[in-house]
């Protein structure tokens, strides 16, 4: 899976944020502030085949229950489909 948009992530201030760099910086105005799944998830993105190894991942890596982990998943990816970063 591949990222459409150019974003670089960074801790500031203890927060983790989604900056646009290069092209994507004249057109998504403004930064992302993600929490630690959105984080996660970001880091993992482009390892993961598709979506179902993604949930894989977080399920892995977090101690949830899959249908909570598969709709939080499900709202992250969706923000980003909405704003074309993915």
């Amino acid at each position: 899976m591949e990222f459409k948009k150019e974003f670089i992530l960074r801790e500031i201030v203890g927060e983790a944020v989604l900056i646009p760099t290069g092209a994507t910086a004249a057109q998504f105005n403004g930064l992302m502030s993600v929490n630690e799944l959105g984080k996660f998830i970001w880091e993992n993105y482009e390892k993961a085949s598709n979506e179902d190894e993604l949930l894989k991942f977080v399920l892995d890596e977090y101690e949830v229950d899959e249908d909570v982990a598969k709709t939080d998943l499900d709202e992250f990816l969706n923000v980003l489909k909405e704003n074309e970063i993915i």
